[in-house]
């Protein structure tokens, strides 16, 4: 095998069938701490607002430490940063099982977790395009299809966990499968031949596909941010991941305030994680076809996934509530199929890995801001529902960014394509004049 070629298949499925299951243990996790959300805060006898500030935590340290995952992965390599990652997240459910205190809980279940689930979804991303260019989107499709699949069989299991064991139990047993985190990281095999990121650029390689990225990217071009387009989709990133955030852990709260019966909860996210891979792969697969441009496509979808959001608490009969989540968890399968590769059309090809870095770094405010804001709007009405108004509010505003966005793109590409013309003319109107 070419050392410094992706080998686009071979061991490349061993690294999708693991990358597969790191997002099943880190954001499939995630997506579930709203089953222990009315426990930790019944155990402490604290406000919505306080209890929520352990989910936010966890979001925030997953977004901020993104750039530090990311440079951490070019001085070592992928393989060492999951296994980091795998013992930290582990290591934080161990901690929080515990039960010191709520504070005890931002530490371990927050910041470690939160760090522990970054150091291992970033680099598992990272590999899988080391080692397909050809079959890389379905290998994708394959990788991040384990966040669905993981959540629909987490939900009803943790739910089971925290009844026999009690939530501290649970959180226990949670960070003992997360272990398995350093064997998918083991899995990990650097390509045949390849030298550190740093050894490489000392030694002048020629970069390609199966390289790891120069040396230049570890630290971002800030510069990018002059660019007004830009500015405009991380306002977007940070108004919709203030909304995105929300019904995730509100869900079975609101559930369990309509009387349902226990395991109608658990159900509820098992059919939003089905939902959400359904979105995935669908609007994946139409966004390919072309018909429609990129932001259009991702304005429809947040704007329909902030009315629904707004619509979910108005009917409160359990088979209405179903419906809603579906179309909750389809809507929001389709803006993640799409709103990252939206970057590559407002800074290009070469400034996308600086763009993400950015993106997902000033969206931690949205997503460390909402959680605790929709605790504070529950504690000041008593209603679940005004979580799910502010999450719409949110994620409807978000999209006047994306169309702002669209409209500079185009208004430059008219700037463009007039320019051209011009050139082209003066062109020929020079070799008239030979």
């Amino acid at each position: 095998m070419n050392s410094r070629r992706p080998p686009d298949g071979g061991y490349g499925w061993i690294v999708v069938i693991s990358a597969f299951f790191i997002m099943g243990l880190t954001a499939a996790v995630l997506k579930n701490f709203g089953l222990f959300f009315l426990d930790i805060q019944s155990h402490f006898q604290v406000l919505t607002s306080t209890t929520s500030w352990v989910t936010s935590t966890t979001i925030g340290m997953f977004h901020l430490g993104a750039p530090v995952a990311s440079v951490l992965t070019l001085r070592f390599s992928q393989r060492v940063v999951i296994m980091v990652g795998g013992l930290l997240s582990a290591s934080g459910m161990l901690l929080a099982s515990l039960d010191l205190s709520l504070p005890w809980l931002y530490l371990s279940m927050g910041i470690m977790q939160g760090l522990g689930i970054c150091f291992a979804w970033i680099p598992a991303n990272s590999m899988v395009s080391h080692y397909f260019v050809k079959w890389r989107p379905i290998a994708y499709g394959i990788a991040s299809s384990g966040e669905c699949v993981f959540a629909f069989l987490f939900s009803p299991f943790f739910l089971w966990l925290i009844e026999r064991y009690s939530w501290q139990g649970a959180l226990l047993i949670i960070g003992g499968l997360q272990l398995n985190l350093c064997v998918c990281g083991a899995l990990m095999r650097p390509l045949e031949g390849t030298q550190s990121p740093i050894q490489e650029k000392e030694d002048n390689l020629e970069g390609d596909a199966a390289e790891l990225p120069p040396k230049r990217k570890v630290i971002f071009q800030f510069s990018l941010l002059r660019k007004p387009e830009l500015l405009l989709y991380i306002l977007f990133a940070i108004f919709a991941a203030a909304g995105f955030f929300i019904p995730p852990l509100f869900l079975v709260p609101f559930a369990n305030s309509l009387g349902m019966d226990e395991y109608w909860p658990a159900f509820i996210l098992s059919i939003l994680a089905l939902a959400d891979l359904a979105g995935r792969l669908l609007c994946g697969w139409f966004a390919n076809m072309r018909l429609v441009r990129n932001l259009q496509l991702l304005t429809m979808v947040v704007t329909l996934l902030g009315v629904v959001l707004m619509l979910l608490p108005i009917n409160q009969n359990y088979w209405v509530l179903i419906v809603f989540v579906s179309l909750y968890g389809f809507l929001f399968g389709c803006v993640v199929a799409i709103h990252v590769t939206s970057i590559v059309d407002i800074v290009s090809l070469e400034g996308f890995d600086n763009g993400l870095g950015l993106f997902m770094l000033f969206r931690s405010i949205g997503g460390f801001i909402g959680p605790p804001a929709a605790g504070w709007l529950v504690d000041q009405t008593k209603d679940y529902s005004s979580a799910f108004y502010l999450s719409g509010a949110c994620i409807i505003s978000s999209a006047v960014f994306v169309v702002l966005v669209d409209r500079i793109l185009q208004k430059n590409k008219c700037i463009e394509a007039e320019d051209q013309r011009s050139y082209t003319q003066d062109i020929s109107e020079a070799e008239k004049v030979n």
